[in-house]
C-alpha cells in the first residue's frame, strides 16, 4: 500500500477487524458502534465520495460540526484520499468562519444543518464549491451520500512532507494562524505517544474531549487507532456519563477541568477507578493541588504533559517513574528542546528563558504566511514555543508562562506563573490569573484577577500584603479583583486577553 497517515493508521488495527474500534453509549438516535472492518469501509467510502465530488490531492475539507464518529470517519477519510482536513471549533460564529473560509479555500465545507444557510452564505461569498452537513446523530447529506457509495478508490500515495490537516491557532492575539501539519509530523508524533504511554489494543479510552482541536483529534484518536484499541465515544464531558463508562474503561484523557469536576463529589473514589491504568491531562497547566487531591482520593497519579498546535506534543511525564506535579516532564522520543536567552544564547538547567523545539513532530510553518514562519523559526529548524520555562536539574520540564503574557514592570520581567502559584497557594483562594496592564510610571503593571473558595473572604489588601512578605515588590501586582470565575475557551484556557481587556485602565 502506499504510504499515509491513514496507511499507517489502518495497518495498526487489529488482525480480527471484528473488534469494536468504537461505540457510543449515549447516543439516542443513529449508529452506537463500529468494527474496526466496518470503520475501514466506512472511512473507504468517506474518501471515494470526496473524490467523486471532483476534489483533488491537496484540496482543504473544512468541517464545523459536532462530535460524532462520522465526522472523525470524514478526518480520516481525507487522510485517505490526500485530502486537507480543517476543523473548525463549534463555538465560531459567522465572521470567525468566513474568515477561516476565505484563508483556506476549501473545496468543500461540511456544517451542522442548523448552520447551512450561514455556511452556504460564506461559500457563496468565497466560490467554495461543496457545502455538506452532519449532525451529532450522524445524520445529513455528507452520510447520506457515503453510504452510496459502491466502488472504493486506492489509498491516495503522500509523502511524508505533504500537508495531512491545517489546524488555525486560537488568534487570543490578532487573526488566527493556520499551521500545517504532516502526515509525517502526525505519524511521528502518534507512534511517539502511543508507545510513550503504553497503548495495546486491549486498552479502552473513554473519549470524552471535542475533536475540533488536537487533543481529541490527534493524540486521543491516534493513540487508539495506531494500537488498535477500543474508544467509548460521548459527544461531550457530562460528569454523570464519565461515571458511568469509567468502570469500562482503561484510559481517560482530559483538561484540568475534567478533573475538576471528577473530584467534586464523593462518587468519584478508589474503588471506581481501580482498574484504571492511565489519567492523563493536557490544554491548560494542571494546578498542584488538583494533582494531589486526585492522587490522595484515587491512588492514582495524573500524566501531564505538553504540547501545542504547531508542534504535536513535545513533553510527557513519565509512564514509569515519578509524575510531579508542576511539570510536563521530558522530551518525547525524537523532540530537542532548549531554553534561551533574549540574545539567543542556550541557557543552562534551572535558568528560565524562551523553550523551543525541534524534531519530526513540528510543523513546516503557517498557512500563506512566510514571513510570520520565517519569524517563529530560529536558525537549524528550531521552533520558537512563544512559551517561558526551565529544565530542572533532573530533566524535568517546568513551564513558567506565555511569553506573550511577560510582564515588563520598570524594566523588570515578571512571570505570572510565579505570582500565581503564590496567590494559588493561599488557603481562601481557589484560583487566579495575572495580567499585564498599562500604568504610567511603570510602563506596564500586574494585576491579580481571583476566585475565592465557597464561604472565603479574602480583600485586596490583604492579598497584596501577604505577596510583599515573600517576593520583590515589583513582582506583586498593583491592583487585585474578585470574580466568581475566570474566562476560559473551549479547551479550558483562561482567557487572559479578556481579562486584559476588562482590567485595561485599573492602574491608570
Amino acid at each position: 500500500m502506499p504510504f499515509s497517515l491513514y496507511t499507517l493508521i489502518e495497518t495498526s488495527f487489529p488482525a480480527d477487524r471484528r473488534r469494536i474500534a468504537i461505540e457510543v453509549p449515549d447516543r439516542t438516535r443513529g449508529r452506537t458502534s463500529w468494527t474496526y472492518g466496518e470503520l475501514a469501509g466506512a472511512v473507504a467510502r468517506a474518501a471515494s465520495l470526496l473524490g467523486n465530488l471532483g476534489l483533488k490531492k491537496g484540496d482543504r475539507v473544512a468541517v464545523q460540526a459536532e462530535k460524532s464518529p462520522e465526522a472523525m470517519i470524514l478526518y480520516l477519510g481525507c487522510l485517505r484520499g490526500g485530502f486537507v482536513f480543517l476543523p473548525m471549533n463549534t463555538a465560531y460564529r459567522t465572521d470567525e468562519i468566513d474568515y477561516l473560509i476565505g484563508d483556506a479555500e476549501p473545496s468543500l465545507i461540511v456544517c451542522d444543518p442548523v448552520r447551512e444557510a450561514e455556511t452556504r452564505e460564506i461559500a457563496a461569498r468565497h466560490d467554495v464549491r461543496h457545502v455538506m452537513t452532519l449532525d451529532a446523530e450522524g445524520r445529513g447529506s455528507f452520510a447520506e451520500e457515503a453510504a452510496k457509495v459502491r466502488d472504493a478508490r486506492p489509498v491516495v500515495a503522500c509523502a511524508s512532507k505533504d500537508i495531512a490537516a491545517i489546524l488555525y491557532t486560537s488568534g487570543t492575539t490578532g487573526k488566527p494562524k493556520g499551521a500545517m501539519l504532516s502526515h509525517g509530523n502526525l505519524a511521528a508524533n502518534g507512534i511517539a505517544l502511543r508507545d510513550a504511554w503504553h497503548f495495546t489494543e486491549d486498552d479502552v479510552l473513554l473519549h470524552a474531549l471535542p475533536i475540533f482541536h488536537a487533543h481529541g483529534l490527534f493524540v486521543a484518536c491516534h493513540c487508539a487507532l495506531l494500537a488498535g484499541a477500543r474508544m467509548i465515544w460521548l459527544g461531550r464531558f457530562d460528569r454523570a456519563e464519565v461515571l458511568r463508562q469509567l468502570p469500562h474503561a482503561t484510559v481517560f484523557m482530559g483538561v484540568p477541568t475534567f478533573y475538576v469536576r471528577l473530584l467534586d463529589g464523593a462518587d468519584f473514589d478508589a474503588n471506581l477507578v481501580a482498574h484504571m491504568r492511565l489519567f492523563t491531562s493536557g490544554s491548560a497547566p494542571l494546578l498542584a493541588e488538583t494533582f494531589e487531591e486526585f492522587r490522595a482520593r484515587t491512588g492514582k497519579a495524573i500524566l501531564e504533559r505538553y504540547g501545542m498546535t504547531e508542534t504535536g506534543m513535545n513533553t510527557s511525564n513519565p509512564y514509569d517513574g515519578e509524575r510531579r506535579a508542576g511539570t510536563v516532564g521530558f522530551p518525547l522520543p525524537g523532540v530537542e528542546l532548549r531554553v534561551m536567552n533574549d540574545e539567543g544564547k542556550m541557557l543552562p538547567q534551572e535558568e528560565v528563558g524562551g523553550l523551543e523545539v525541534r524534531g519530526p513532530n513540528v510543523f513546516s510553518g503557517y498557512w500563506r504566511m512566510p514571513e510570520k514562519t520565517a519569524e517563529e523559526f530560529a536558525e537549524g529548524g528550531w521552533f520558537k514555543t512563544g512559551d517561558v520555562a526551565k529544565i530542572d536539574a533532573d530533566g524535568y520540564v517546568h513551564l513558567v508562562g506565555r511569553a506573550k503574557d511577560l510582564i515588563i514592570s520598570g524594566g523588570f520581567n515578571v512571570y505570572p506563573k510565579e505570582i500565581e502559584t503564590l496567590i494559588d497557594e493561599m488557603p481562601e483562594v481557589d484560583e487566579s490569573a495575572i495580567v499585564g496592564v498599562a500604568h504610567r510610571d511603570f510602563g506596564e503593571a500586574g494585576v491579580a484577577v481571583v476566585v475565592l473558595r465557597k464561604g472565603q473572604m479574602l480583600d485586596e489588601a490583604t492579598l497584596i500584603g501577604r505577596l510583599k512578605n515573600v517576593i520583590a515588590n515589583y513582582k506583586v501586582p498593583k491592583r487585585a479583583f474578585f470574580v466568581e470565575t475566570l474566562p476560559r475557551n473551549t479547551m479550558g484556557k483562561v482567557q487572559k486577553n479578556l481579562l486584559r481587556e476588562t482590567y485595561g485602565d485599573a492602574c491608570r
